[in-house]
């Protein structure tokens, strides 16, 4: 690790133009929240963002196949891997707020250039592909919603998710996020709709039920690789690093430790509320692909738009129609997740200015990945790649890249030269650590089943 002889942080040239404020008024007027609702949501930030973002229509499409495939006897991997999931976002939160630079940023200052440049594309790849998946889904859930041209839709979902991360300012895109969180809630809507066996349930989440065989272990490693996924520390990372910049009095919390304790506070209660929302969602998809598909023999679902389509004449149709919907609503929420990480890599890697707070023309580079990355992912849905093996890999390349993505972040937050004296608690390194190799061990799994 290369340090600088005082820990120092970067100059504000390499930092990039200072970002442009919004008015003393206008910043008031917006932090006036209007009903417990927004109330609500105001304590909630990137934590909440990332955490429902984690639910995409690929990792739908995971969740859906393993409770077809198994039914309710893997629901166990949900409360089991939270914390691990919890602590790793919260670590990735803490390096970006403290510092006041992204995952990309700090390594760039302290580690040689080859191996970030090597992670950030590995990166960029499996965004891609993800990108496609889900534009592909949401194109498809649409079409089983009203009908219509599925390509025709897949390019309007694009274009939309584009022209909202570049036109519209961040505080206010960033409320948007918050609202789409909700379309989640149409996955336990369908848990009223559809007849479940409490027993088996139970028996599923408190007891796990391991297996050797190639299948099970598959879709074990299958659910690691969804709920812990590189693009999702990225994302977490860029954006305390974007929402301190967005308010004038706060600073990296490594220069202004006064602010520490609140902040530290605040990431805490965000992160692990939005992991316990993406982590009891997904425990719902599973629950309801179990209790539907794999009740009435229905086990071999490969995508988010296959398992909506499958429901129609097992639960019904209202069934369908909400798991449609949350397709649509996750997908409109993670494609900003999945281009908007790549941008934030790519740019603090080559020293770029980045965020979504910038206009358009202060950050041409940033935006100019975010919508290559988008439309690249688009491209992908009218070629003849096969979505299934494309997921596949993409899932591959996320399992490689998060072990070591994860090693260089619990060195970087734990060395007092990077974060001053808010170095990583105990707990946080123990957490950290196992996480990471438990990411290891899926991802040499990953490679070892892919073949087979």
């Amino acid at each position: 690790m290369n340090l600088p002889p005082d820990g120092s942080e970067p100059s504000a040239a390499e930092s990039g133009p200072p970002i442009q404020l919004a008015s003393a008024a206008g910043a008031a007027a917006s932090a006036e929240p209007v009903g417990w609702l927004q109330r609500t949501l105001k304590l909630f930030g990137p934590g909440l963002v990332t955490g429902a973002a984690d639910d995409d229509p690929s990792g739908i499409a995971t969740y859906s196949s393993v409770g077809a495939q198994f039914g309710p006897s893997m629901l166990w991997t949900m409360p089991l891997i939270y914390p691990f999931m919890a602590a790793i976002q919260e670590i990735s939160a803490r390096l970006g707020r403290v510092t006041g630079r992204g995952i990309a940023g700090n390594m760039r200052l302290f580690y040689p250039a080859w191996m970030l440049y090597v992670i950030v594309a590995l990166l960029i790849i499996a965004n891609v592909i993800n990108i496609g998946a889900d534009i592909g889904a949401m194109g498809a859930a649409l079409n089983l919603l009203i009908g219509g041209p599925v390509h025709l839709y897949c390019a309007l979902f694009a274009l939309v998710s584009v022209v909202l991360q570049v036109r519209i300012p961040y505080q206010t895109y960033s409320r948007i996020l918050k609202w789409l969180t909700f379309s989640l809630f149409a996955y336990v809507g369908t848990i009223f709709v559809v007849q479940i066996n409490w027993v088996e349930v139970v028996r599923g989440t408190f007891i796990p039920t391991i297996s050797l065989k190639g299948e099970y272990l598959a879709a074990l490693i299958a659910v690691l690789g969804t709920t812990i996924s590189p693009y999702l520390l990225f994302w977490q990372s860029g954006e305390e690093v974007e929402q301190m910049e967005s308010e004038p009095k706060e600073k990296p919390l490594r220069r202004a430790p006064g602010q520490a304790p609140e902040q530290l506070q605040r990431i805490k209660i965000d992160t692990y509320f939005g992991m316990a929302f993406s982590n009891v969602i997904a425990y719902f998809i599973i629950l309801t692909a179990a209790a539907t598909l794999h009740t009435h023999g229905k086990t071999d679902i490969n995508t988010a738009a296959e398992a909506a389509e499958a429901l129609r004449p097992i639960a019904g149709p209202f069934a369908a129609f909400l798991f449609s919907l949350g397709i649509v609503g996750t997908g409109l929420l993670a494609l900003p997740v999945l281009g908007g990480s790549a941008a934030y890599a790519v740019g603090e890697a080559l020293k770029w200015p980045v965020g979504l707070e910038r206009k358009a023309k202060e950050a041409k580079a940033f935006y100019s990945v975010l919508a290559i990355a988008t439309l690249m992912g688009l491209t992908l849905n009218f070629t003849k790649l096969d979505p299934i093996k494309a997921l596949v890999w993409a899932a591959i390349i996320n399992g490689i890249t998060a072990a070591p993505v994860m090693c260089f972040m619990m060195l970087l937050a734990s060395h007092p030269k990077i974060m001053g004296r808010l170095t990583l608690p105990f707990y946080l390194k123990i957490l950290g650590w196992l996480a990471a190799g438990i990411m290891a061990v899926a991802a040499a799994g990953m490679l070892l089943t892919s073949g087979k």
